[in-house]
């Protein structure tokens, strides 16, 4: 069958490029376009973009996350904590065939080991943030780690990181693989001729350096395009929808109407997250995941720390900042 002409870009504008952010605009694109093509490469580049990260450490004399190192200031948790934030370039043209990379290194004489410590013992990698500070230490200390490095998407548990083989002293890490910080975009009325309701699409992506933006909005992209591929296919056979159970749809929608009515209080989160969401009148899952991340930093005594934790909380139960919840009808029982 044959398709009408769509008014669409011939041509991406690049507005700004460097290491860290990139903004792009496209246009002219049909009425209701804007907010399709926004959202959707906001999802896949938040969700979906490879990245190396930490997954698990061996620290010598250390036996379990619930240490402390004489002489270090911070207990191990924390150290775990702050080695999450390190981020890894891959700087080697294998990418394909990368398996697990281990790195090893002693620290010693420095009152603060920063991941420039980290950059020091390898070559296959780039610091990204070599002036991230792991622990506060005394100079005669020293300290001996192995970092395992991987690849992976998005953000991967701990415990999906743990095998029944796990020598003892290793411990699993949260990994936060996805090289973007944050995707804004922003919709507004362009001209075609006479018509004024064409739409501008402005994305502006945030990388962590690792991946520069337009290869990551590339790479999204084609993710869309591979999936969605396959229905263009005119061999391809569709189950019959009629012989199938209507409420699949309705148990989804009660579900996260569920999920998303959670209180604050009824979620694992630590103190301070919690009193800084109170005090922003914030009182539940859905209230929460209606801001954008960087709209959490606005609010006082609310810092990155905090903004991690929940967007790890957030990732565990599928769920993401600026999420439309009309759909839901959390007005409803």
């Amino acid at each position: 069958m044959a398709l009408l002409n769509f008014h669409k870009p011939d041509k991406i504008l690049l507005q700004k490029a460097t290491e860290f952010d990139g903004q792009f605009e496209f246009k002219p694109l049909e009425p209701g376009y804007g907010q399709t093509v926004g959202n959707s490469l906001r999802r896949v580049l938040l969700s979906s973009l490879e990245g190396y990260a930490i997954s698990a450490v061996r620290i010598a004399g250390v036996d379990h996350e619930f240490s402390t190192i004489k002489g270090v200031v911070e207990d191990v948790v924390d150290i775990v904590l702050n080695l999450k934030q390190v981020r890894f370039k891959y700087l080697l043209d294998d990418d394909d065939n990368f398996t697990d990379e281990i790195i090893y290194l002693t620290v010693s004489g420095k009152d603060i080991f920063k991941g420039e410590d980290i950059q020091a013992h390898t070559s296959v990698f780039q610091i990204m943030n070599p002036e991230v500070e792991i622990c506060h230490m005394d100079t005669s200390v020293s300290l001996e780690l192995e970092l395992t490095i991987s690849k992976g998407r998005g953000y991967v548990p701990a415990d999906e990181h743990k095998s029944g083989d796990l020598p003892i002293g290793v411990i699993p890490v949260d990994a936060i693989y996805t090289p973007i910080k944050n995707v804004a975009y922003k919709v507004s009325s362009t001209r075609v001729g006479q018509r004024t309701d064409y739409e501008r699409l402005n994305i502006d992506i945030v990388t962590d350096g690792t991946i520069h933006p337009e290869e990551a909005i590339k790479e999204a992209s084609r993710i869309m395009i591979q999936h969605l591929i396959l229905i263009t296919d005119e061999n391809i056979t569709f189950d019959d929808a009629s012989k199938r159970r209507d409420d699949v749809v309705d148990e989804h929608v009660l579900h996260m109407r569920k999920l998303l009515k959670t209180s604050l209080e009824d979620l694992d989160l630590s103190v301070r997250a919690y009193n800084c969401l109170k005090a922003a009148k914030i009182n539940s899952l859905g209230e929460l995941v209606k801001f954008e991340s960087h709209e959490l930093l606005k609010f006082r005594n609310f810092g990155r720390k905090s903004l991690v934790e929940i967007e790890e909380l957030l990732a565990q139960k599928e769920l993401s900042f600026g999420m439309n919840l009309e759909k839901y009808k959390l007005d409803e029982e």
